[in-house]
């Protein structure tokens, strides 16, 4: 995930929290896409840009790659796991909070 990729998801997920207008909108579906879709989006561009880093691998073990497109190419797969897996870890303390809530 890079930057611009956080900074439009965060942009998205404010805007998709605290509504425009004090009424509720009939049609929630209208709203966007849910964190269900952003969090698919996400997973999968993970998924891409490792087997990307993977590819760069395999490129520079049969000499047609460069050392430098490898290092940035896992380099940008390792931030994005480490992003997901930080959001893993958000999504399941939050679910511990709430089944910990007396009702």
């Amino acid at each position: 995930m890079n930057p611009m990729m956080a900074a439009r998801l965060y942009s998205t997920v404010q805007g998709g929290a605290m509504p425009s207008s004090p009424t509720p909108q009939a049609n929630p579906a209208a709203e966007g896409p849910g964190f269900a879709d952003m969090l698919k989006s996400v997973v999968t561009q993970t998924a891409e840009q490792t087997r990307g880093a993977e590819m760069q691998m395999a490129q520079n073990v049969q000499g047609q790659g460069s050392l430098i497109d490898v290092v940035t190419s896992i380099s940008a797969a390792e931030a994005s796991l480490e992003t997901v897996l930080a959001v893993r870890d958000q999504v399941i303390s939050a679910y511990k909070e709430i089944m910990a809530m007396p009702i």
